[in-house]
Order: structure tokens, then sequence, then C-alpha cells
């Protein structure tokens, strides 16, 4: 899991404070979340390991798999134990199912409107991710049938425009590839469609077009060798997706997927065992 320990800590200390009297309820219970709303699941093993680190006497249990669509009034997860863990665990487990089945049904809806026209084309992450929630945003993208892209900036060698500013695209392409692994893929984002082939002849293992109207993406994918993937980002909606993957391109990244996805609701409720 891409949750920390020392991140779960953060969350809870952040809720809980220094003197809950609040939830100082003897006994053991019982509790469900709950969708109220349409969903994508996301986040259920973040919520677990909330649960679990308050008390490692409660028994927490999935109801439905990660990446399921549910409809209102489904159980999602149930915890039973200690009534004071239960009732503090809630709000924090809770907020992050809530925020993860919302990116992953954001997702869902992007990946759906790309096989109204492709059946290969990706849809995929970016790194426009809340500082902290990375690794829930990015498995919640995955829930959503999309693809995680790059994790942080070692996973893939990026060129950029601000380092082709600086640089020049075949200086910038050539210095950061002889600075990389041999495993390591090359992407290099260009801003006209002409570029991709330069792009490409320089080395690149990934050419993002970006920022372009569909018709200027299908132009430059049509220039690059087929070993070349292709990529397309900026500033596109889940209404443009279907154009975009018309064009021939393999990746639509959407930063959208993660800043932009509203929350999905859910509700806890307890009962006495």
């Amino acid at each position: 899991m891409l949750i920390r320990r020392n991140q779960i800590e953060a969350w809870l200390a952040e809720d809980i404070g220094h003197h809950d009297v609040t939830n100082d309820v003897p006994g053991e219970t019982r509790g469900r979340l709950v969708a109220t709303e349409p969903a994508v699941v996301a986040g259920l093993d973040a919520a677990t390991a909330v649960f679990e680190h308050l008390d490692t006497d409660l028994s927490v249990r999935s109801t439905v798999e990660v990446g399921t669509a549910v409809d209102p009034g489904t159980p999602v997860l149930t915890v039973t134990g200690p009534a004071t863990a239960v009732l503090q665990g809630e709000r924090t487990a809770v907020n992050v199912v809530a925020h993860a089945s919302g990116v992953a049904t954001r997702t869902r809806a992007a990946v759906d409107a790309a096989r109204e026209v492709s059946s290969s084309v990706r849809i995929a992450g970016t790194r426009k991710t809340t500082p902290g929630l990375r690794g829930l945003e990015k498995r919640a993208v995955a829930a959503g049938g999309g693809d995680t892209h790059r994790l942080d900036l070692s996973h893939m060698v990026m060129v950029k425009d601000n380092h082709i500013a600086e640089l020049g695209l075949e200086r910038a392409i050539d210095r950061l590839s002889q600075r990389a692994s041999f495993a390591t893929q090359v992407e290099v984002e260009v801003e006209t469609p002409a570029d991709g082939a330069r792009a490409a002849d320089a080395g690149a293992d990934v050419v993002l077009f970006d920022n372009m109207a569909p018709e200027e993406v299908e132009q430059g994918v049509s220039t690059l060798p087929d070993d070349v993937i292709s990529e397309t980002s900026g500033g596109i909606t889940i209404d443009d997706v279907p154009a975009y993957a018309a064009t021939g391109v393999d990746i639509i990244s959407m930063g959208s997927l993660t800043h932009s996805a509203p929350a999905r609701d859910f509700s806890f409720r307890t009962e006495q065992s």
C-alpha cells in the first residue's frame, strides 16, 4: 500500500487531537460504511489501515472489491470491536474513502468515454495530486481503470518545456538520457506536431503532445515511429476524451482526475454489539 504509517498517524492526530472525551464510549460496537450516492469504490485499504492502527482488536472487512461501481445504500466496509476505536477512526476513514472514490469515479467516467471510440487508448493520471495524498489518489486512479503514470520524478525521465527552454530540445534529451538508467524511459513534451518527430529522432521513448487540439495531436501521432509511445495532455475534459481517443494516441493524461474530482458521499453508522 502506498500509504505510510506516519501518514495515518498524522491523519488521526489531526482529527483526534490531544484530549478526546467525545468518543470515550465503553463496550463493543459494529459499524458499516455505506455509499449514499453512486460511486466507484476506492480507498478501502487506507480506511482499513486507519482502524487497525487505532486498535489491533478491531475486525475490519471490505464487503466489495475496490473498483466496484455501487448504488446508494451499498455497504462497502464493516468494522467490529472496541467502541472508542471505531468512533475515533470513523471520520478519517469516511474522508479517505469519499475522496478516493471521487477520483475513481471520475477516472471510470473518462475511461468509459474513451471506450466509445477506442479499445486501446489508456487514460492516465498525472503528478497533479494533493501533497501527502499521492499514494491514495494514484491507487484510486487505478481502481477506476486508469493508468497511474509515473508516481514520482524517479520513475521516468520527462523532458518538459522548461528543460527545453534552458537547453534546447535535442541537447536536453541527450543530457538527461545520459544520466538515466538503461531501464528508464525518456518522455519528451512537445508543443507542436512537428516537434514530435524531432523528439523521436533524438531518442524519446514517449512523446507527449501538450495543449494541442485533437487535429494537431492526430497530425503529430502520424509522424512517430511505431515503437514510440504517444501521449496527449493539457486541459482535457471528460467531454473532450472521445475526440482525443479518435486521434490514434496511446495515452490521454488528465490532471483533473485527481485535482478536480468531487468526493463521493458515504455514511458511517454503528450499532451496539
